[in-house]
Protein backbone atom coordinates (compact mmCIF):
# COMPACT_ATOMS: atom_id res chain seq x y z
CA UNK A 1 0.00 0.00 0.00
CA UNK A 2 2.58 2.81 -0.83
CA UNK A 3 -0.03 5.32 -1.80
CA UNK A 4 -0.72 5.17 1.91
CA UNK A 5 2.87 5.39 3.37
CA UNK A 6 3.74 9.02 4.72
CA UNK A 7 5.47 11.26 2.39
CA UNK A 8 7.91 13.88 4.11
CA UNK A 9 8.96 17.07 2.41
CA UNK A 10 10.87 19.58 4.04
CA UNK A 11 9.29 20.05 7.11
CA UNK A 12 6.33 18.85 6.63
CA UNK A 13 4.73 15.24 6.81
CA UNK A 14 1.76 14.13 4.45
CA UNK A 15 -0.35 11.32 5.89
CA UNK A 16 -0.24 9.74 2.69
CA UNK A 17 0.35 10.12 -1.33
CA UNK A 18 -2.94 11.55 -2.12
CA UNK A 19 -3.10 15.86 -2.98
CA UNK A 20 -6.14 17.41 -4.17
CA UNK A 21 -5.07 19.50 -7.11
CA UNK A 22 -5.59 23.25 -7.38
CA UNK A 23 -8.60 23.55 -9.13
CA UNK A 24 -10.10 27.05 -9.91
CA UNK A 25 -13.83 27.79 -8.57
CA UNK A 26 -14.11 30.96 -9.70
CA UNK A 27 -16.52 32.25 -6.67
CA UNK A 28 -14.56 34.51 -4.76
CA UNK A 29 -15.44 38.25 -4.21
CA UNK A 30 -12.62 40.40 -4.55
CA UNK A 31 -10.08 37.82 -4.36
CA UNK A 32 -11.46 37.17 -1.11
CA UNK A 33 -12.35 32.88 -0.38
CA UNK A 34 -15.13 33.03 1.22
CA UNK A 35 -17.69 29.83 2.79
CA UNK A 36 -17.41 28.16 -0.70
CA UNK A 37 -13.91 27.31 -0.21
CA UNK A 38 -13.93 26.81 3.21
CA UNK A 39 -16.51 23.49 2.69
CA UNK A 40 -15.24 22.81 -0.33
CA UNK A 41 -11.69 22.68 0.17
CA UNK A 42 -12.44 21.66 3.59
CA UNK A 43 -14.69 18.15 2.49
CA UNK A 44 -11.37 17.04 0.89
CA UNK A 45 -9.40 17.24 4.00
CA UNK A 46 -12.40 15.32 5.82
CA UNK A 47 -11.90 13.01 2.68
CA UNK A 48 -8.77 12.21 3.91
CA UNK A 49 -5.99 13.70 1.24
CA UNK A 50 -2.80 13.56 2.60
CA UNK A 51 -2.87 17.44 0.94
CA UNK A 52 -5.25 19.62 -0.13
CA UNK A 53 -4.46 22.53 -2.43
CA UNK A 54 -6.14 25.69 -2.82
CA UNK A 55 -7.39 26.98 -6.64
CA UNK A 56 -4.45 29.16 -8.32
CA UNK A 57 -4.64 32.15 -6.08
CA UNK A 58 -3.45 35.27 -7.82
CA UNK A 59 -0.67 37.53 -6.78
CA UNK A 60 -1.85 40.40 -7.86
CA UNK A 61 -5.04 41.70 -9.73
CA UNK A 62 -3.87 41.63 -13.00
CA UNK A 63 -2.76 38.01 -12.68
CA UNK A 64 -6.04 37.18 -11.52
CA UNK A 65 -7.50 34.53 -15.04
CA UNK A 66 -11.25 36.06 -13.98
CA UNK A 67 -12.88 38.71 -11.67
CA UNK A 68 -13.96 35.51 -9.36
CA UNK A 69 -10.47 34.05 -9.36
CA UNK A 70 -9.34 34.00 -5.36
CA UNK A 71 -6.08 35.99 -4.19
CA UNK A 72 -3.49 36.03 -1.71
CA UNK A 73 -2.03 40.17 -2.67
CA UNK A 74 -3.69 41.75 0.48
CA UNK A 75 -4.72 41.21 4.52
CA UNK A 76 -8.67 40.59 4.01
CA UNK A 77 -7.63 37.61 1.39
CA UNK A 78 -4.72 36.29 3.53
CA UNK A 79 -7.55 36.16 6.91
CA UNK A 80 -9.91 34.94 4.87
CA UNK A 81 -7.06 31.53 3.88
CA UNK A 82 -5.99 31.58 7.41
CA UNK A 83 -9.34 30.28 8.44
CA UNK A 84 -9.50 27.59 5.86
CA UNK A 85 -6.16 26.84 6.73
CA UNK A 86 -6.75 26.15 10.41
CA UNK A 87 -9.79 23.43 9.33
CA UNK A 88 -7.54 21.43 6.94
CA UNK A 89 -4.90 21.03 9.40
CA UNK A 90 -7.48 19.98 11.99
CA UNK A 91 -8.77 17.27 9.64
CA UNK A 92 -5.51 15.81 9.76
CA UNK A 93 -4.21 17.43 6.26
CA UNK A 94 -1.21 19.89 5.43
CA UNK A 95 -2.19 22.80 3.92
CA UNK A 96 -1.03 23.99 0.38
CA UNK A 97 -1.24 27.30 -1.69
CA UNK A 98 -0.75 27.32 -5.23
CA UNK A 99 0.73 31.72 -6.19
CA UNK A 100 -0.35 32.41 -9.71
CA UNK A 101 0.03 34.59 -12.43
CA UNK A 102 -2.50 34.31 -15.29
CA UNK A 103 -0.16 36.32 -17.77
CA UNK A 104 -1.75 36.66 -21.12
CA UNK A 105 -4.42 34.27 -20.19
CA UNK A 106 -6.00 37.15 -17.79
CA UNK A 107 -9.24 38.81 -17.83
CA UNK A 108 -11.83 35.67 -18.96
CA UNK A 109 -15.45 35.32 -17.87
CA UNK A 110 -17.04 32.50 -15.82
CA UNK A 111 -16.58 29.02 -17.37
CA UNK A 112 -20.04 28.84 -16.82
CA UNK A 113 -20.70 32.13 -18.80
CA UNK A 114 -18.30 30.92 -21.60
CA UNK A 115 -14.93 31.44 -20.51
CA UNK A 116 -14.65 33.91 -23.35
CA UNK A 117 -11.96 36.72 -22.87
CA UNK A 118 -13.10 39.81 -21.31
CA UNK A 119 -11.78 42.66 -24.22
CA UNK A 120 -12.92 46.15 -24.71
CA UNK A 121 -15.68 45.63 -22.13
CA UNK A 122 -16.78 46.99 -18.43
CA UNK A 123 -14.55 45.10 -16.27
CA UNK A 124 -11.70 44.19 -18.89
CA UNK A 125 -8.16 44.35 -17.81
CA UNK A 126 -5.04 44.16 -20.20
CA UNK A 127 -2.97 40.59 -19.77
CA UNK A 128 0.92 40.83 -19.50
CA UNK A 129 3.30 38.54 -21.17
CA UNK A 130 6.60 38.14 -21.95
CA UNK A 131 5.96 39.34 -25.26
CA UNK A 132 2.85 40.93 -27.05
CA UNK A 133 1.27 37.79 -28.39
CA UNK A 134 -2.54 37.12 -27.70
CA UNK A 135 -3.06 33.71 -27.05
CA UNK A 136 -6.08 33.50 -29.88
CA UNK A 137 -7.61 34.96 -32.14
CA UNK A 138 -10.78 36.46 -29.85
CA UNK A 139 -7.99 37.24 -26.71
CA UNK A 140 -6.91 40.61 -26.10
CA UNK A 141 -2.79 41.67 -27.46
CA UNK A 142 -1.11 41.74 -23.99
CA UNK A 143 1.30 44.02 -22.68
CA UNK A 144 5.26 43.05 -22.87
CA UNK A 145 6.39 43.14 -19.76
CA UNK A 146 9.39 45.56 -19.23
CA UNK A 147 11.94 45.54 -16.66
CA UNK A 148 9.55 47.54 -13.95
CA UNK A 149 7.57 44.65 -14.73
CA UNK A 150 9.09 41.84 -14.19
CA UNK A 151 10.60 43.58 -10.88
CA UNK A 152 7.23 43.76 -10.01
CA UNK A 153 6.19 40.20 -10.49
CA UNK A 154 9.09 38.67 -8.89
CA UNK A 155 7.96 40.93 -5.90
CA UNK A 156 4.50 39.98 -5.65
CA UNK A 157 5.13 36.40 -5.78
CA UNK A 158 7.41 37.15 -2.77
CA UNK A 159 4.83 39.15 -0.44
CA UNK A 160 1.94 36.40 -1.59
CA UNK A 161 4.24 33.67 -0.12
CA UNK A 162 4.75 35.82 2.78
CA UNK A 163 1.38 36.39 3.34
CA UNK A 164 1.30 31.89 2.60
CA UNK A 165 3.62 32.01 5.35
CA UNK A 166 1.53 34.08 7.89
CA UNK A 167 -1.56 32.64 6.94
CA UNK A 168 -0.09 29.23 8.10
CA UNK A 169 0.14 27.34 4.74
CA UNK A 170 2.66 24.31 5.30
CA UNK A 171 3.19 24.23 1.60
CA UNK A 172 3.90 26.52 -1.34
CA UNK A 173 3.44 25.57 -4.85
CA UNK A 174 4.58 28.46 -7.51
CA UNK A 175 2.36 28.33 -10.68
CA UNK A 176 4.58 27.55 -13.75
CA UNK A 177 2.15 25.75 -16.53
CA UNK A 178 -0.98 25.84 -18.20
CA UNK A 179 0.10 28.64 -20.38
CA UNK A 180 0.26 31.44 -17.88
CA UNK A 181 2.53 33.97 -16.92
CA UNK A 182 6.14 31.65 -15.94
CA UNK A 183 4.99 29.11 -18.44
CA UNK A 184 4.85 32.31 -21.15
CA UNK A 185 7.93 32.92 -20.43
CA UNK A 186 9.66 29.52 -20.33
CA UNK A 187 7.91 28.87 -24.67
CA UNK A 188 9.93 29.94 -26.95
CA UNK A 189 6.39 29.75 -28.97
CA UNK A 190 5.12 32.74 -26.78
CA UNK A 191 8.58 34.24 -25.62
CA UNK A 192 9.90 36.13 -28.66
CA UNK A 193 12.04 38.55 -26.34
CA UNK A 194 15.76 39.68 -27.65
CA UNK A 195 17.04 39.97 -23.94
CA UNK A 196 18.20 38.71 -20.99
CA UNK A 197 15.05 36.83 -20.61
CA UNK A 198 14.45 35.63 -24.21
CA UNK A 199 16.05 33.35 -26.24
CA UNK A 200 18.26 30.20 -25.13
CA UNK A 201 17.01 28.43 -22.26
CA UNK A 202 19.13 29.77 -19.18
CA UNK A 203 17.09 33.01 -20.38
CA UNK A 204 13.68 31.78 -20.40
CA UNK A 205 14.29 30.24 -16.91
CA UNK A 206 15.43 33.42 -15.58
CA UNK A 207 12.26 34.85 -14.46
CA UNK A 208 10.72 31.89 -12.98
CA UNK A 209 14.18 30.98 -11.20
CA UNK A 210 14.27 34.64 -9.76
CA UNK A 211 10.86 33.91 -8.58
CA UNK A 212 12.11 30.89 -6.79
CA UNK A 213 14.76 32.69 -5.11
CA UNK A 214 12.56 35.11 -3.70
CA UNK A 215 9.97 32.75 -2.69
CA UNK A 216 12.84 31.49 -0.95
CA UNK A 217 14.30 34.34 0.94
CA UNK A 218 10.73 34.59 2.79
CA UNK A 219 9.40 30.97 2.61
CA UNK A 220 12.98 29.46 4.01
CA UNK A 221 14.11 26.13 3.78
CA UNK A 222 12.94 23.48 5.01
CA UNK A 223 9.83 24.36 4.18
CA UNK A 224 8.47 22.40 1.33
CA UNK A 225 8.44 24.60 -2.21
CA UNK A 226 6.95 22.79 -5.22
CA UNK A 227 6.55 24.41 -8.84
CA UNK A 228 4.12 22.83 -11.28
CA UNK A 229 5.04 23.05 -14.67
CA UNK A 230 3.71 21.51 -18.26
CA UNK A 231 6.36 19.14 -19.03
CA UNK A 232 5.67 19.95 -22.73
CA UNK A 233 3.59 22.77 -25.37
CA UNK A 234 2.40 19.40 -27.80
CA UNK A 235 3.89 21.63 -30.46
CA UNK A 236 7.13 21.54 -32.76
CA UNK A 237 9.34 24.26 -31.68
CA UNK A 238 7.49 24.69 -28.24
CA UNK A 239 8.63 24.06 -24.32
CA UNK A 240 9.37 20.12 -24.66
CA UNK A 241 10.07 17.32 -21.70
CA UNK A 242 14.56 17.72 -22.54
CA UNK A 243 14.19 21.36 -21.90
CA UNK A 244 11.80 20.50 -18.58
CA UNK A 245 14.23 17.83 -17.34
CA UNK A 246 16.84 20.15 -17.64
CA UNK A 247 15.03 23.20 -15.95
CA UNK A 248 13.95 20.80 -12.76
CA UNK A 249 17.47 20.44 -12.42
CA UNK A 250 18.10 24.12 -11.75
CA UNK A 251 15.45 24.03 -9.70
CA UNK A 252 16.24 21.37 -7.34
CA UNK A 253 19.34 23.42 -7.21
CA UNK A 254 17.29 26.40 -6.19
CA UNK A 255 15.72 24.92 -3.24
CA UNK A 256 12.80 22.95 -5.41
CA UNK A 257 11.68 20.46 -2.96
CA UNK A 258 9.05 18.54 -6.00
CA UNK A 259 8.49 19.11 -9.45
CA UNK A 260 3.89 18.63 -9.93
CA UNK A 261 4.16 17.44 -13.98
CA UNK A 262 1.31 18.71 -15.85
CA UNK A 263 0.83 19.43 -19.77
CA UNK A 264 -0.33 22.19 -22.10
CA UNK A 265 -2.00 25.11 -22.04
CA UNK A 266 -0.07 27.34 -23.58
CA UNK A 267 -1.31 27.15 -27.03
CA UNK A 268 -4.70 27.23 -28.34
CA UNK A 269 -5.08 24.82 -31.01
CA UNK A 270 -3.68 21.56 -30.30
CA UNK A 271 -4.09 17.72 -30.15
CA UNK A 272 -3.22 16.19 -27.24
CA UNK A 273 -3.64 12.56 -26.56
CA UNK A 274 -5.26 12.55 -23.24
CA UNK A 275 -5.72 9.17 -21.88
CA UNK A 276 -5.18 7.64 -18.17
CA UNK A 277 -2.44 9.26 -16.83
CA UNK A 278 -1.26 10.14 -19.78
CA UNK A 279 1.21 13.23 -17.90
CA UNK A 280 2.81 9.98 -15.71
CA UNK A 281 5.32 9.56 -17.77
CA UNK A 282 7.04 13.11 -17.72
CA UNK A 283 6.90 12.80 -13.89
CA UNK A 284 8.57 9.68 -14.03
CA UNK A 285 11.32 10.95 -16.46
CA UNK A 286 11.78 13.90 -13.81
CA UNK A 287 11.92 12.17 -10.72
CA UNK A 288 14.78 9.78 -12.65
CA UNK A 289 16.82 12.12 -14.73
CA UNK A 290 16.47 15.55 -12.32
CA UNK A 291 16.93 13.37 -9.02
CA UNK A 292 13.93 15.50 -7.72
CA UNK A 293 10.85 14.43 -6.03
CA UNK A 294 7.68 14.71 -8.42
CA UNK A 295 3.78 14.77 -8.54
CA UNK A 296 1.84 12.92 -11.41
CA UNK A 297 -1.36 14.21 -11.97
CA UNK A 298 -4.24 14.61 -15.01
CA UNK A 299 -6.84 11.45 -15.46
CA UNK A 300 -5.98 9.67 -12.65
CA UNK A 301 -9.06 8.33 -11.68
CA UNK A 302 -8.82 4.72 -9.59
CA UNK A 303 -7.29 3.71 -6.58
CA UNK A 304 -5.16 1.05 -8.23
CA UNK A 305 -3.96 3.41 -10.81
CA UNK A 306 -2.93 5.49 -8.49
CA UNK A 307 -1.34 3.05 -6.27
CA UNK A 308 0.47 1.57 -8.85
CA UNK A 309 2.10 5.01 -9.44
CA UNK A 310 3.70 5.20 -6.39
CA UNK A 311 4.42 1.92 -5.69
CA UNK A 312 6.76 1.65 -9.49
CA UNK A 313 8.32 4.99 -8.59
CA UNK A 314 6.87 6.69 -11.33
CA UNK A 315 6.15 10.08 -8.75
CA UNK A 316 6.39 10.66 -4.33
CA UNK A 317 3.02 11.82 -4.90
CA UNK A 318 -0.50 11.93 -6.68
CA UNK A 319 -2.91 14.82 -7.23
CA UNK A 320 -6.05 13.92 -8.03
CA UNK A 321 -8.49 16.52 -9.35
CA UNK A 322 -11.72 16.08 -11.27
CA UNK A 323 -12.25 12.61 -9.32
CA UNK A 324 -12.26 14.41 -6.17
CA UNK A 325 -14.61 16.71 -7.41
CA UNK A 326 -16.60 13.65 -8.11
CA UNK A 327 -15.64 12.29 -4.91
CA UNK A 328 -14.42 14.45 -2.44
CA UNK A 329 -13.65 10.84 0.10
CA UNK A 330 -11.61 9.63 -2.71
CA UNK A 331 -8.73 8.42 -0.23
CA UNK A 332 -10.92 7.27 1.95
CA UNK A 333 -12.59 4.63 -0.86
CA UNK A 334 -8.70 4.50 -2.11
CA UNK A 335 -7.87 3.20 1.48
CA UNK A 336 -11.17 0.81 1.97
CA UNK A 337 -10.42 -0.81 -1.75
CA UNK A 338 -6.37 -1.41 -0.80
CA UNK A 339 -7.13 -2.59 2.53
CA UNK A 340 -5.52 0.78 4.25
CA UNK A 341 -7.27 3.11 6.87
CA UNK A 342 -7.17 6.72 7.57
CA UNK A 343 -8.42 7.78 10.94
CA UNK A 344 -12.44 9.10 10.62
CA UNK A 345 -13.31 12.74 12.57
CA UNK A 346 -15.00 11.97 15.94
CA UNK A 347 -18.49 13.28 14.22
CA UNK A 348 -18.01 10.15 11.81
CA UNK A 349 -16.94 7.23 13.94
CA UNK A 350 -20.23 5.57 13.99
CA UNK A 351 -20.12 4.58 10.05
CA UNK A 352 -17.02 2.95 10.60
Amino acid sequence: MALFTPLTIGDATLRNRIAISPMCEYSAIDGVPNDWHLVHLGSRAVGGAGLVFTEASAISPEGRISAADTGIWNEAQQAAWARIVRFIQTQGAAAGIQLAHAGRKASTDLPWRGGKPLVGVSGAWTPLAPSAIAFDANYAVPTALDEAGLRKVVADFAAAATRARDAGFDVVEIHAAHGYLLHEFLSPLSNRRTDAYGGPLENRARLLREVVAAVRGVWPQPRPLFVRVSATDWADGGWDIDECVELARWLKADGTNLIDTSSGGNLAHVRIPVGPGFQVPFAARIRREAGIATGAVGLITTPSQAEQIIERGDADLVLIARESLRDPYFPRRAAAELGASIPAPEQYLRAW
